[in-house]
């Protein structure tokens, strides 16, 4: 079994997914190629890598590669975990747009940040799924580069052969954190959500077959101070709680972050990102140090579904997990070729999605906002017209609700400016008005 890690220098997170590997019996042997473009971040990676693998008792083959092509050959699994521009271009996301007054939060999902994070990305994920057609045709890609709905639409457009599925946390940590609200061991709760994401709903949360939405309201009349949280809000208005974190929701929506007493009421971190790449930027350097100075790394798994997708498709154990796919009838009231995110059986035949049927209308409402800048970012780098990337930015609706069309053009032209030699050709360049 072979498994390569491509942006395997994003280290701290390929601790996670290796420390989750290896604690499976099954793949304690397989074969780990690690892929980075920066030297020293791929050495630290590998070091990270066999120091775990020792910890778990686990003993894998180990390699690390400069070069993507030689990492590919022959794999059976590829997680994506790239991050093109790094700290540089996500400044750049934040940095211009606030020159407008566009407030974000986290910005890898949808808006500006968004769209100009998946227009760098997508011609590397155009040569990943090229190789991959070439080198290992029949592996499985599993992506969690944000942002996620974008990569996958665009990579189910380019090569619909490819067998991708984009993985996210958020549901998972949304109904664990639920569960413990209300008091609930997480264990005896079932659940289902459905939807966009970063912008799925919770459809049925339950224990025995009971409700435990009613214990939700309670916990919220106990404690106001809930009444302060985006999400909260949110779920009151629209009668289904959302799977992703206050700061990413307010990015996806009109409502919040244009308006100054909507960021004081609920407490809002504009620019939050920032502070988290900081973050990040500090663990790896920590990573380094301990591993130049031969100290112990803490080795904590993450519970992250790459790891259970690999072990379940190995060894047929069956899970459920959540994955982002292309929708093929899984929701109605969304569009046919978009991508949605929902509940997946996997065992050995691999992640088989679950059709879930309609979303509350009121969801798919919101729902099909989202998608609809999705498609246009999609469809910019797939027909080489930069007009899209303008029209995708006028249809998010924090961007929209933000400023004028003639700003939002504006912005997209220094954007793709400051960009430059990261986008594809064709949609580089000022357009005016």
């Amino acid at each position: 079994m072979k498994i390569v890690f491509v942006g395997a220098g994003s280290v701290v997170f390929t601790q996670g997914l290796l420390a989750d590997l290896f604690a499976f019996p099954e793949l304690a042997h397989a074969r780990i190629a690690l892929h980075d473009i920066d030297p020293q971040r791929l050495a630290t990676a590998e070091g990270a890598a066999r120091h775990i693998a020792e910890v778990r008792g686990a003993k894998p083959v180990i390699t690390a590669h400069l070069e993507r092509r030689a990492a590919l050959a022959d794999a059976d699994f590829v997680v994506n975990i790239v991050q093109v521009g790094m700290d540089a271009a996500t400044r750049t996301d934040f940095a211009v747009p606030a020159r407008y007054g566009l407030r974000q939060t986290i910005g890898d999902t949808l808006g500006v940040g968004g769209i100009f994070r998946a227009l760098r990305t997508f011609p590397v994920l155009k040569g990943i799924a090229e190789d991959m057609a070439e080198l290992c045709p029949g592996a499985h890609l599993l992506n969690y580069t944000n942002p996620m709905a974008m990569n996958v639409l665009y990579l189910s457009r380019i090569a619909p052969e490819l067998k991708v599925t984009g993985l996210c946390h958020s549901v998972y940590w949304t109904m664990h954190d639920l569960s413990a609200l209300v008091g609930v061991p997480f264990e005896e709760v079932s659940y289902m959500a459905a939807g966009v994401n970063h912008q799925a709903w919770v459809l049925r949360f339950e224990r025995e077959g009971q409700s435990l939405y009613p214990l939700l309201d309670e916990a919220i009349t106990r404690d106001p101070g809930l009444l302060r949280r985006v999400r909260v809000d949110m779920y009151r208005r629209l009668g289904h709680y959302p799977t992703e974190t206050s700061e990413h929701s307010s990015e996806y929506v009109p409502w919040y972050l244009h308006h100054d007493s909507e960021i004081e009421r609920l407490r809002l971190p504009v620019g939050a990102y920032l502070k988290i790449i900081e973050e990040n930027a500090a663990s790896y350097e920590h990573t380094r140090e301990a591993l130049a100075a031969g100290r112990p790394l803490p080795v904590e798994g993450t519970l992250e579904y790459a790891p259970q997708i690999i072990h379940s498709t190995v060894t047929g154990t069956p899970r459920t997990v959540y994955g982002n796919v292309p929708n093929r009838g899984l929701i109605d009231n969304l569009p046919a070729d978009s991508v949605v995110e929902v509940p997946c059986l996997v065992d050995a035949l691999g992640v088989q999605p679950t059709r879930v049927g309609a979303l509350p209308p009121q969801c798919a409402a919101l729902n099909r906002a989202y998608v609809s800048v999705t498609d246009l970012v999609v469809r910019a780098a797939t027909d080489g017209d930069p007009r899209h990337i303008r029209h995708a930015a006028m249809a998010d609706p924090a961007t929209a609700a933000a400023l004028p069309v003639e700003r939002i053009w504006d912005l997209c032209d220094d954007l793709v400016e400051a960009h430059g030699e990261l986008l594809q050709p064709e949609l580089r360049g000022r357009l005016g008005h």
